[in-house]
């Protein structure tokens, strides 16, 4: 039996709210061992831990995503700090820049993004990292915190980017996008990066792979990310799933510090 780990999921969305219970239920017998349901404001960190505690196969994660930093005060971080208690909040994300819609204003985001990173150093958790035409910003902020493990959600940058990434500690988030990557440019960074820094992810609702783009995704369909993946590497699609399910194991549920 496969055992599958989904490392970036919003079951908490409202498309799935005409049968959440039914499907995360049925997962197990897709093979999808576990899922990080991931939170991106306050309310759905919060609704994430709620489906954590109601499925065993699921853990959360808290944060604001760069859309919403215009929303936070230091009374949410406080929240966020209580909520990084939860015992099966196993990180701190989604964070980070967004400078393609620019939701919120660019200097509130990198405030945020390096309070959030301060945060998750202090309570020793690993970041989940949203990164969208903010590269380079996104990179300097974090080589300037001291913080050392994550992952970088949908990496969005070429096979030079994702070796810097790993050379720091980082894991490199693969999703759906690898099945229709027309410059190849996604594709060029998961053949650079190695097996064991690279996690599945399907971003559900959003960002479902090819035989199913455009339409809801869901954890179950990472087995053609993981398909294509092991025909980029060269390598049986069984040793793409033990290895990417042992890295989100070793991201997720070690739990040491974030500091180097």
């Amino acid at each position: 039996m496969i055992k599958i780990v989904d490392s970036h999921a919003h079951y908490e969305n409202k498309r799935f709210s005409k049968d959440r219970d039914e499907l995360l239920n049925a997962m197990p017998g897709y093979g999808v061992d576990m899922i990080i349901n991931i939170g991106s404001d306050l309310p759905t960190s919060k609704a994430s831990i709620n489906l954590a505690e109601n499925f065993s196969h699921v853990y959360a994660t808290v944060g604001v995503h760069p859309h919403e930093s215009k929303t936070l005060t230091f009374a949410h971080l406080e929240e966020l700090r209580r909520l990084c208690s939860h015992e099966k909040v196993v990180a701190v994300g989604e964070i980070g820049l967004d400078f393609f819609y620019e939701y919120s204003p660019q200097l509130v985001q990198r405030h945020w993004f390096k309070q959030q990173l301060k945060l998750a150093r202090e309570v020793g958790l690993p970041v989940v990292i949203h990164s969208r035409e903010a590269d380079k910003v996104v990179f300097d902020i974090i080589a300037e915190s001291s913080v050392r493990k994550g992952v970088i959600h949908c990496f969005p940058g070429d096979a030079d980017l994702a070796k810097v990434y790993v050379d720091m500690g980082f894991y490199i988030g693969v999703g759906g996008v690898v099945t229709y990557d027309e410059t190849g440019l996604l594709q060029s960074a998961v053949d650079a990066t190695p097996l064991e820094r690279i996690l599945l992810e399907t971003d559900a609702p959003y960002l479902s792979p090819a035989p199913f783009r455009n339409m809801r995704n869901e954890s179950q369909y990472l087995v053609h990310v993981a398909e294509e993946i092991a025909k980029i590497k060269g390598v049986s699609v069984e040793t793409v799933y033990k290895q990417t399910s042992e890295n989100a194991r070793n991201l997720f549920f070690e739990r040491s510090s974030s500091i180097e």
